[in-house]
């Protein structure tokens, strides 16, 4: 679509920085976030511990190697969801063509919103400084004429920036940017453009022989030399129009490394409630279960799936069918993480009562618990083998995480 103006918010150390304005204390310091108390890699690092080399994906104690003074916090994922969630409102007020990318990204398309608001430059300004004055947090804007370069735009300054590629300036741009620069291309992608095509640059990729990518990529290639140019045709896609999620899952990073089968099983319930909870309040059933597994040496993991002849979302059902996937697997180290999601789905179960008694029990019991953690808070209500579980892990924050419906997961 020509003629498109198009924004890309990025919310600079997004967690690190809400930390940093809930407790004052922490204003001007080097600080870690992570996911829980005792273990886990750090998620965010604010700018001051980024100076002294802290980065995303770091354990703990390479951190403190990298920086002796940081200081570790550990992350509260319901401050995070709701300042985004409030970020996101602000953006709807220029314009409904609002995309949440993630929890601390979102597009947005303000072509037919510049006769309101005079440029795109002035919704930018005015948009940073009401997120500065609501929540004291700063954030770098890409302007472009698609979601590709504004994306790539917002990462030029940092932090607080302003950047706007115009179409005069694309091909300048690109000439000479690393290809691993654009969005979604990772570095096993840039190995593999390197070593089949000697690419480096965007420019190279733009200029690139077609015939030669498809070869190598398949279909991929076609895109991979737009994306080379410049070009980008996809929308900014509202939330309320979205295609519908493909699936419902929740990963837990464990609070220690868990060999103990019985304390494994503990977990995968939490998750089987989280999941099928979430499933139940927004109508939807699946019939493929998958579970995901991360073990403790960082790199071996595991994952398998089954699907079933029905449609399912109680939470003892998909916990059921985990256990088996689980036992299938044959783990035979500590146990990192764990996952679980639902899939295949559809809205609405099966549609038929249950024919036995118990099973009718179970549906009754669940809607009942349902009701009382709608209203009073995750758990408050919850399996009696979950009563003695002291630590839940730290829950992971999807990047499909959206401010409303079902991708929004409330969690602690």
């Amino acid at each position: 679509m020509p003629g498109r103006t198009i924004l890309h918010i990025d919310q600079n150390a997004f967690f690190a920085s809400v930390e940093q304005q809930a407790n004052p204390e922490l204003l001007g310091k080097p600080i870690a976030v992570v996911g829980a108390a005792h273990r886990t890699v750090i998620t965010t690092a604010s700018y001051e511990a980024r100076a002294f080399g802290v980065r995303t994906g770091m354990a703990i104690w390479e951190g403190k190697r990298a920086c002796p003074d940081l200081i570790i916090v550990r992350g509260d994922n319901r401050k995070y969801t709701y300042t985004s969630g409030k970020i996101v409102e602000m953006m709807r007020q220029y314009t409904p063509l609002v995309e949440p990318f993630s929890i601390d990204e979102a597009f947005m398309d303000v072509t037919y919103s510049l006769k309101l608001f005079g440029s795109a430059e002035t919704i930018a300004y005015q948009l940073k400084a009401s997120i500065k004055h609501s929540f004291g947090i700063t954030c770098s804007v890409g302007i472009a004429p698609n979601k590709l370069l504004a994306k790539l735009a917002s990462d030029m300054q940092k932090p607080d920036g302003l950047t706007v590629i115009t179409p005069d300036r694309v091909r300048d741009v690109l000439e000479q940017m690393p290809v691993g620069e654009l969005c979604g291309v990772g570095k096993k992608l840039q190995k593999q453009l390197l070593l089949y095509c000697n690419i480096t640059t965007c420019g190279e990729l733009g200029r690139c022989d077609e015939a030669l990518l498809v070869k190598r990529f398949g279909i991929i290639g076609s895109t991979l030399r737009k994306m080379g140019q410049g070009i980008d045709d996809s929308p900014v896609v509202p939330m309320e129009d979205e295609e519908q999620v493909k699936s419902v899952g929740h990963s837990m990073t464990l609070p220690r490394d868990i060999e103990d089968r019985d304390q494994i099983l503990k977990r995968l319930l939490q998750l089987s409630e989280m999941v099928g909870r979430r499933a139940r309040k927004h109508g939807l059933a699946g019939k493929t279960i998958s579970v995901y597994v991360r073990l403790g040496d960082f790199f071996s993991n595991f994952q398998k799936q089954t699907t079933i002849n029905r449609h399912i979302n109680l939470s003892d059902d998909i916990y059921q069918a985990a256990v088996k996937l689980y036992d299938c697997l044959k783990v035979d180290q500590p146990v990192r993480l764990l996952g679980i999601s639902l899939s295949h789905l559809r809205e609405g179960e099966d549609g038929q009562p249950a024919l036995f008694e118990d099973n009718r029990k179970k549906e009754q019991l669940t809607k009942a618990m349902d009701d009382i953690n709608n209203r009073l808070g995750d758990f408050k209500v919850t399996f009696g083998s979950l009563l003695d579980a002291q630590e839940k892990g730290s829950y992971v924050i999807s990047p499909a995480w959206r401010p409303t419906g079902v991708r929004k997961v409330g969690v602690e």
